[in-house]
């Protein structure tokens, strides 16, 4: 009898085994025979400072490419221009977490901090827009600019991309050939620049870029620059004045700055934040190389075919410029402790790393000429 027992036990025991294992194997065949449920994206509201237009293509290129290297965990949602709140209201709205970003030049908020015209439209010191980057990611600039954000009290992290070519003077109602024809004109810029040109005696209107061609089509203002051919075609400046001037010291370096609300990014997955930055980076290569090609295009399209003069602006014009620059920082620098130590910073950096370029760099005016010709013939 006890032998019956023993053996029906051993039997359950391989029974309850059995079904152990068996029930195992159910649950994972089970599970797997559900489709995985993706986690929810993070979504980004971003407000680009721009209506249309390759400013807004550049934007919408960055936000592809967040999109893209996230695969679907962390999405932008870009928003058009005062589609939230106006742009001159986009730091504070991003600041407040109105929004969770915005598009924009630091420009835009010279009127909180002169120093942030620094970051995009201050002095040159010889240097482009590429040495401009340069400074701040491995000058010392984003260290600055944190700064600068904490000073203000802006809840604010910001990367900046995208190498603007110097900007033209711009256009005006005849052709400029000495600083005095300058002198009284009404003219449109924005930041520092507007205290240069201030100087030099211009009287100088700071508006946004989609008011610029009516200003000037209806008088309240002479002459205005913008950034670039093909920014100005499609506003329609051709159709305004036919004098357009290449070259000048006004804004010979900027770049595109991508404001986040710190308390949403710092919210993050770690690899999130990164992808934001490094897309930023990425951002350069593309805006530089497809941008200057578009320029170039519509350059050639201004002059040959909507009838537009197109000069490179004098030496002596931009030597005045320079003498104006002088000015306006010793001007600033005596009243604004944090101002000085930007300016020092980007001197330290430009004096050391332009004195390599200028001195490697061959004349690429040289070989050009011996190839094309001058340039203002060959467009």
């Amino acid at each position: 009898m006890r032998e019956v027992i023993m053996k029906k036990n051993l039997k359950r025991r391989d029974f309850l085994k059995k079904g152990a294992v068996g029930g195992t194997a159910a649950v994972a065949a089970a599970t797997m025979g559900f489709p995985n449920i993706a986690k929810a994206a993070t979504t980004l509201k971003v407000q680009a400072a721009w209506g249309g237009g390759v400013f807004l293509k550049n934007a919408q290129d960055y936000v592809k490419r967040v999109n893209e290297m996230s695969g679907g965990s962390l999405k932008i949602d870009l928003l058009a221009v005062n589609s939230v709140v106006k742009t001159s209201q986009m730091q504070d709205a991003v600041h407040r977490g109105v929004l969770d970003g915005c598009h924009y030049v630091p420009a835009y908020w010279y009127s909180k901090a002169v120093s942030a015209s620094l970051f995009g439209t201050g002095p040159c010191w010889g240097w482009s827009a590429q040495e401009l980057l340069g400074w701040i990611h491995y000058g010392g600039g984003r260290e600055l600019y944190n700064e600068l954000m904490s000073n203000l009290g802006l809840n604010l992290v910001g990367f900046f991309n995208s190498p603007m070519p110097a900007q033209p003077l711009g256009w005006f109602k005849e052709q400029i050939k000495d600083a005095s024809q300058m002198k009284g004109l009404k003219y449109r810029t924005v930041g520092l620049a507007a205290d240069v040109l201030g100087e030099m005696g211009m009287s100088v209107v700071q508006l946004p870029g989609g008011e610029i061609q009516p200003a000037m089509k209806s008088g309240l203002i002479d002459a205005a620059e913008f950034n670039n051919p093909t920014s100005d075609s499609d506003f329609g400046m051709q159709d305004v004045s036919k004098h357009y001037h290449l070259a000048s010291f006004h804004q010979s370096q900027e770049a595109f700055e991508v404001a986040f609300n710190k308390k949403t990014f710092d919210g993050l997955a770690p690899e999130l934040q990164k992808i934001l930055e490094y897309a930023s980076e990425a951002e350069n290569s593309n805006f530089y190389w497809g941008n200057t090609l578009g320029y170039a295009d519509d350059l050639v399209k201004l002059k040959n075919k909507l009838g537009v003069n197109v000069y490179r602006t004098p030496d002596s014009i931009m030597q005045a410029q320079l003498d104006a620059w002088d000015i306006i920082v010793d001007k600033f620098n005596a009243k604004d402790a944090f101002f000085k130590k930007v300016v020092e910073s980007q001197k330290e950096y430009a004096k050391k790393v332009m004195a390599y370029l200028l001195l490697n760099s061959p004349d690429y005016g040289m070989a050009y000429r011996h190839h094309f010709g001058e340039p203002a013939e060959a467009i």
